[in-house]
């Protein structure tokens, strides 16, 4: 068994009682990507209609009373949080596409492609403009249980989530919900109609230390889950006899990996908006760079997904500056393509 292991490229880990394989090239791969990341975020901090440099950086996050009023207003209250949720959305997104294809053995399936943003954004901007006075702490439980119904009733007009009817439904349903938004712009009053459409962008602009908080308190509980049932995930791509043989429950199992989707998307959608196909690209660059099971999938897709909104938001910051486009829309502007490509590469599978 051992030098089939190493010929696999894998190598065996010990930490106390825990022991697993892990693959070198992988994780050197997934290092680099990690690396990419804090590069760009230190990029960020340092550009924009401000320039700092680099060494204040340092003394802005660990000696601000070193710099002006200006510059630390700048770094630790407006760069860094939006650069932080950029991050925590992207990981977001891209762990519920990786979930989401794994689970529908699809690789075209994604939370925005099934309707489960359209009804997130449909229950929050009920929420911000029928509730006002509740608290942003508020909009992840009402998007996600949007995004829940949502799911459900797509679950339940395609009665098997492994066949490509599925995504099919999942994208009429989504522009059901997008015709209804699209009534709302056209009969609401003109400044809740621009309050939406920069929202509806995804744009992160307007993130902050509560924001951050908020999203991270959601999804920390659903990467722990998806983490948690990775092992029995693998298993279940053996075919459905063959994982209950082998003692996963398939039915519950499949509950877990759709309500976690649901809840990264519900939150990352609540804080900052629509942000699409990140969710898709993200799981495809994750097995293109990387091999594994499901641990390491949702793990370069976290990465991935990051990377991907980090780099849309910095374009759309920094490339027309004094103006601003939502990172939302620089997603849309790959993704698009992409999923055309996607699309027909499987063009006789429907």
């Amino acid at each position: 068994m051992k030098p089939a292991v190493l010929r696999a490229g894998l190598r065996p880990l010990c930490l106390g009682g825990f022991s697993t394989v892990v693959r070198p090239k992988a994780l050197l791969l997934l290092g680099t990507l990690v690396l990419l990341c804090l590069g760009m975020t230190l990029f960020g901090l340092t550009h924009g209609s401000l320039p700092i440099p680099a060494s204040a950086i340092g003394r802005a996050l660990f000696y601000p009373d070193a710099l002006s009023a200006d510059a630390r207003y700048i770094v630790q209250d407006i760069r860094l949080p939006r650069l932080l949720m950029a991050l925590l959305c992207g990981a977001m997104l891209g762990v519920a596409g990786a979930a989401m294809q794994s689970v529908t053995r699809n690789g075209l399936a994604d939370p925005g492609l099934i309707g489960v943003k359209e009804g997130c954004s449909v229950a929050v901007l009920l929420l911000i403009f029928q509730f006002p006075a509740l608290g942003v702490i508020w909009r992840p439980a009402i998007g996600m249980a949007g995004g829940l119904l949502t799911a459900l009733l797509v679950v339940l007009l395609a009665r098997d989530i492994s066949r490509p009817r599925f995504i099919l439904i999942g994208i009429g349903v989504s522009w059901a919900f997008a015709a209804g938004m699209g009534v709302f712009m056209t009969t609401a009053d003109v400044r809740d109609v621009q309050t939406a459409l920069l929202w509806l962008a995804g744009s992160l602009h307007a993130a902050n230390w509560t924001l951050v908080s908020v999203a991270a308190g959601w999804a920390l509980p659903a990467f722990a889950l998806l983490l948690f049932t990775a092992r029995a995930t693998d298993v279940s791509l053996l075919g459905h006899q063959a994982a209950t043989g082998l003692g996963v429950r398939p039915a519950r199992l499949a509950l877990l990996q759709v309500i976690a989707p649901v809840l990264l998307t519900a939150a990352c959608v609540s804080c900052v908006g629509s942000i699409g196909f990140v969710g898709l690209i993200a799981p495809h660059m994750t097995r293109f760079l990387l091999r594994g099971g499901q641990t390491s999938l949702l793990a370069g897709s976290a990465v991935s997904g990051a990377l991907l909104v980090l780099l849309a938001d910095n374009l759309g910051r920094l490339a027309f500056l004094p103006l601003q486009l939502p990172a939302g829309i620089i997603v849309s502007l790959i993704g698009g393509p992409f999923f055309l490509v996607l699309l027909w590469q499987r063009r006789d599978r429907f």
